[in-house]
């Protein structure tokens, strides 16, 4: 795993179920509201101070999704596409990497594509067992509840660059243009 984790220069993730609890609410006007964890957040911002690029690609489209994204400033996605398997090759292209170097973070069915052209697959807790058996990686948070920023900082960590995250002196020497 180390070795898988010591490789990766790309992230896609999910947004519902990941980023997010996976609950929708609506109102008369259509989605109204998402939760976000801004500890996910920081571990977006901290990979991409770190030259890791990160990416979105969501079976749904809505402005929370793109608002939520501009403020991380995240600017490969692509949304509203549930064929998730030649959408994660095509972020590849535009990011300039190989399978090997992305990692790939999902929690249902309509993830499991991605997790079949991605080096590495992680699954966060609450994931449905037969995601999780298919998973390089099980987390131990749920979505929505800081799954992402567990990754990230495995990954980080297996880069020698831990001290972006567990220390001051660290923290602070990487900021830049941090976000949560």
């Amino acid at each position: 795993m180390l070795e898988k984790l010591q490789k990766i220069k790309f992230v896609i993730t999910d947004i519902d179920g990941v980023l997010t609890d996976g609950l929708l609410h609506y109102n008369a006007n259509g989605e109204a509201i998402k939760s976000f964890h801004v500890r996910d957040g920081l571990g977006i911002r901290m990979l991409m101070e770190q030259g890791i690029q990160v990416a979105v690609l969501s079976g749904r489209a809505s402005p929370i999704l793109q608002k939520r994204m501009a403020d991380l400033g995240i600017r490969l996605s692509i949304l509203g596409k549930l064929e998730k398997e030649t959408a994660c090759f095509e972020l590849m292209r535009q990011a300039n990497v190989t399978p090997e170097q992305t990692a790939y973070i999902g929690d249902d069915s309509v993830d499991l594509p991605a997790f079949a052209v991605c080096g590495l697959a992680f699954a966060v807790a609450d994931s449905a067992d037969y995601v999780k058996d298919q998973a390089d990686y099980v987390l131990t948070l749920g979505g929505g509840k800081g799954a992402f920023r567990e990754m990230s900082d495995m990954i980080l960590a297996a880069q020698n660059k831990a001290e972006v995250y567990n220390s001051a002196v660290g923290f602070l020497k990487s900021v830049k243009n941090m976000a949560q």
